[in-house]
């Protein structure tokens, strides 16, 4: 059997300098960088279960780039003496037991004190036959009560009545902890012992000082901006790492931004009085005051300084969120790369802010909970914290979700939450410790319930009293939280002055109000193309063709190393026949190159010039039509290979993620890791076409829209496969009328004072040499466009949609219109103009029909932006044409057409109309019954020829 050491790194550590609690830390756990087949499994599995850590199945694990496996952590089991006391004060356990399961459901953590509390009989101590408050029990094993976290006693005694006086302290006061319901023992002895035996927060001075400048600058703030903005929404605050990336809603924003991230008041003053946040020369539409973000690097002290990127989002709440963990990702994958010592999670962590109703509500939470621990797309553990107003907008809690509380919802992962009474500052920065300890021990999410309220209702102008008016009697009664630690600060501790309050309120506010005068001469700069965007342009004109072609010897090095396996892996006899083969020989022959060699010879030449890509999608290892095969699967173990990724010893590496059923959160999380990385390939694949309408928050506020907000590019790939087959209605088509309908491509094509920029590039290739090139487009230009490709499904294995290696050789490129060669341009008098695969049916009907001479067939492959050039240049060729149609097998009201319409009809000769030629409008993409299927097909060419 295989030494350990060759697997693992194992360090002993004290834990909190106790002997007692030692913990056995597993240092990257990446086990594809050994070998040995099952017996490899069978120890790794042997390891994990004797570390508390579930069942596990290694699948699809062996070191694939980017599969990345948080270090566990795990205390020791209990010791023979622990159990032993364990059993003979078994009463005591259940009890002290019970108060860990439902303590929280009786402590003090609502500052109105509507939540209903019930009495816990659980909480009882009589029940477990337990009456005497003097007698003396051991507690070696059971509960800690020591005073010190240091402390090394081996025994710990306390009477019944110090016990139960400290079991409420700690479970049932204004913290509240939910953890018993995580699986993994060790994770719960954890906080046994962080809780029990973790003191009343003790901060100093300086620390209550920063908890009050904060508390009350965001006061002032909210009184200043009341005062100089009365008509404007706020959405106030009143209702070891070294980055930090964070999200978070419009509640609290303007608070955030200027008090913690230094975000200029000037700068938001300026914002709010209707000017732009960015020069106004720039091709931009800005966006909502709400939406501001910025980057920022703090210092604390002697510590490190640390940077937080918060992140522009849009108005539906919580779908930041994915982009954030894809951001996240990114980030940590860098410093892995550059750092051999950076394990994941260590550098950098994510951060999201969520409110109450909408963590309940929206379910993008629920499809990003089931990314956070998966190994290619954690980036070790976020942290939550919900703003928990108890009111989603003007509806109560009791009426806005199922659960007890907002946060049940974590449980779907095991996360604990840490509630909190949001009235007391100490207690929220003890709860916030606690969550980032537990993070980083175990690289896992956890939750911060902070219970709170809105003082002014959804906005400031908003009357909440409408719908509750007896809750907000009780909130107009209440000091705010500020007012509320000042009277501590000052009547309990004596550590402020009513001089040293009153000043400070008015500093800060005259430190405000001269911002507030600079912000009329104010002039923003321009921040986009910094750091690792140094070096790309924002375009003012669309660049569509350059020589994206590779040489000969580079396209046969890459597809031959695309499928050469190592021998001890077990290659499926059908792969090793219909893939690997046929593809040496297309190589060799430089002949008949389908879509997936294509693809194949675009990433690996992409990867040879130093650039990373990742796919991720469903299935998209083999692909969905088992087509790809980008990685091998053995088949006596499992482990995965992917060849090209053993190209050369300096290259960039192809990660390859077969991603859960999930389209929102995916989608939004590709999008973080393009924004992150821009000189890295980033694709999302549909499984098919269709399957991006579960991702459209994200087309719409992202993809599509976020460089003309936020000035930020991206460079995402969307493969969609399309086309008609009698797949039935959802399976036909990837909706490519709803993605040209979102681009901003000018309808005067004319007009050449109109710039042509459009905010995202969409096409159609027919053959394997265009879907090459469109590929290295991508990456060879010097900006970033997300990219939207209707990839085929029958012309994948088309013996007619081929091409040679010829057409991808240095002076070949991308082509946005295909020209017919096949016909004499003098005796044309039809052009058919056509996307997609319906090309294909076209040139076999007029073979058939014997219609060479007089009809063209001319193929838009790029359809966004509009290539005006290349179709006026294809006009002038057929000067006898009488008739000119557009012809495609969606529905009138899907497809191309009314992009093209109105844009091609402005270059016909002005006696001539564009004539439709398709399927009749349809409220579905496509009939499901095949009769009428092929029907439609027929009708299509018959009226065409």
């Amino acid at each position: 059997m295989l030494h350990l050491t060759k697997i693992l790194n194992i360090k002993n550590h004290n834990w909190l300098q106790s002997s007692r609690f030692r913990r056995l830390r597993i240092t990257n756990l990446n086990i594809g960088t050994c070998s040995g087949g099952n017996e490899r499994i069978k120890l790794i599995s042997s390891i994990l279960r004797d570390n508390r850590c579930g069942s596990v199945r290694l699948y699809h694990d062996d070191g694939a780039f980017g599969y990345r496996i948080p270090r566990i952590f795990s205390m020791p089991d209990y010791t023979q003496e622990e159990l032993s006391n364990r059993i003979e004060n078994a009463n005591l356990l259940r009890f002290i037991t019970a108060y860990r399961t439902h303590g929280h459901r009786c402590a003090y953590i609502d500052p109105l004190g509507i939540m209903e509390r019930e009495e816990v009989v659980a909480l009882d101590h009589t029940r477990y036959g337990l009456t005497d408050p003097t007698k003396i029990y051991n507690l070696t094993g059971i509960l800690h009560v020591n005073e010190s976290k240091t402390s090394t006693n081996s025994k710990v005694e306390a009477n019944l009545g110090h016990i139960i006086s400290h079991l409420k302290k700690v479970y049932s006061g204004k913290v509240a902890y939910e953890f018993m319901h995580i699986p993994n023992a060790s994770e719960r002895r954890w906080f046994y012992y962080m809780i029990e035996s973790f003191n009343i927060l003790s901060l100093t001075i300086e620390q209550k000082r920063r908890i009050f400048e904060v508390l009350t600058r965001s006061e002032v703030f909210d009184h200043f901006m009341a005062k100089k903005f009365p008509q404007v929404k706020r959405y106030g605050l009143e209702a070891g790492i070294a980055e930090a990336v964070l999200c978070m809603p419009h509640r609290g924003r303007l608070n955030l931004l200027t008090d913690l991230l230094h975000f200029s008041p000037t700068r938001l003053f300026h914002k709010i009085k209707g000017n732009p946040e960015f020069p106004e020369d720039l091709p931009a539409t800005g966006d909502v005051l709400s939406h501001l973000a910025i980057s920022s690097t703090l210092e604390y002290g002697s510590a490190k300084p640390i940077t937080i990127s918060l992140l522009h989002n849009p108005s539906h709440l919580e779908a930041v969120n994915p982009v954030a963990m894809g951001k996240a990702r990114a980030k940590q994958m860098d410093l892995i790369k550059s750092e051999t010592d950076c394990e994941l999670g260590d550098r950098v962590m994510c951060i999201q802010l969520h409110g109450d109703a909408a963590f309940t509500g929206q379910g993008v939470i629920m499809e990003s909970f089931g990314l956070s621990n998966l190994p290619h797309f954690s980036s070790g553990g976020s942290i939550h914290i919900v703003v928990n107003n108890q009111l989603g907008y003007t509806t109560p809690a009791q009426n806005a979700r199922s659960s007890w509380y907002c946060s049940d919802i974590g449980k779907m992962i095991n996360a604990p939450v840490i509630h909190v009474n949001g009235d007391f500052p100490e207690e929220v920065t003890r709860a916030v410790e606690m969550a980032f300890e537990y993070r980083n021990k175990f690289r896992k999410d956890v939750i911060i319930d902070l219970i709170s309220y809105r003082r002014w209702g959804h906005n400031e102008l908003d009357e909440p009293a409408f719908t509750q008016p007896l809750m907000y009697n009780n909130i107009r009664s209440r000091k705010s939280v500020p007012k509320l630690y000042e009277d501590k600060l000052l009547t309990e501790e004596s550590i402020l002055s009513e001089n040293d309050i009153s000043e400070f309120r008015k500093n800060y506010y005259d430190t405000l109000d001269e911002h507030y005068k600079k912000s009329d001469t104010y002039k923003p700069e321009a921040d986009m193309l910094e750091k690792k965007w140094n070096g790309f342009i924002m375009p003012t004109e669309t660049v569509t063709k350059m020589d994206t072609g590779v040489s000969r010897e580079i396209l046969e090095k890459v597809g031959k190393t695309s499928v050469n396996i190592p021998h001890d892996i077990v290659i499926h006899p059908r792969l090793k026949k219909f893939h690997i083969q046929t593809r040496l020989q297309k190589i060799s022959e430089g002949k008949k190159i389908d879509w997936a060699t294509a693809e194949a010879l675009a990433l690996g030449s992409l990867m040879l010039e130093g650039h990373n890509v990742r796919l991720c999608g469903q299935d998209v290892g083999r692909g969905t039509f088992s087509q790809r095969h980008a990685m091998i699967v053995c088949q006596d173990t499992e482990r995965v290979i992917v060849p090209l990724n053993n190209l050369i010893s300096d290259q960039g590496m192809l990660e390859i993620v077969n991603s859960p059923l999930s389209e929102l959160a995916v989608v939004g999380f590709e999008y973080g890791m393009s924004y992150e990385s821009p000189h890295n390939l980033v694709i999302w694949e549909a499984q098919f076409g269709d399957f991006f309408n579960g991702a459209q928050v994200n087309i719409d506020t992202y993809i599509s829209s976020g460089e003309v907000k936020w000035l930020r590019q991206s460079g995402l790939v969307m493969l969609l496969p399309h086309g008609y087959d009698g797949a039935g209605p959802e399976h036909s088509s990837c909706r490519i009328e709803r993605f040209l309908q979102l681009t901003n491509d000018k309808f005067d094509i004319l007009d050449e004072s109109i710039p042509s920029n459009p905010n995202m590039h969409i096409v159609n290739p027919t053959t394997p040499a265009q879907y090459f090139h469109v590929l290295r487009r991508q990456m060879k230009r010097n900006f970033r466009k997300p990219l939207i490709i209707a990839t085929p499904k029958i012309l994948l294995r088309s013996p007619v949609a081929v091409s040679d290696l010829e057409d991808m050789l240095h002076g070949t490129t991308f082509l946005p219109i295909i020209e017919d060669k096949s016909v004499n341009d003098d005796k044309v008098e039809k052009i058919i103009f056509v996307s997609g695969k319906l090309y294909y049916d076209l040139v076999k009907e007029r073979q058939n029909k014997k219609l060479e001479d007089k009809v063209a067939i001319i193929r838009f492959e790029e359809l966004c932006p509009f290539p005006k050039s290349d179709v006026e240049k294809e006009l002038k060729k057929y000067t006898n044409a009488k008739e000119f149609i557009w012809c495609q097998e969606e529905p009138q009201n899907n497809g191309a057409y009314t992009f093209i319409e109105p844009r091609l009809k402005q270059l016909l000769p002005s006696e001539q109309k564009l004539k439709y030629i398709g399927r009749p409008p349809s409220a579905a993409p496509a009939v499901g019954i095949s009769k009428w299927h092929n029907a439609e097909i027929k009708n299509i060419l018959s009226n065409v020829f």
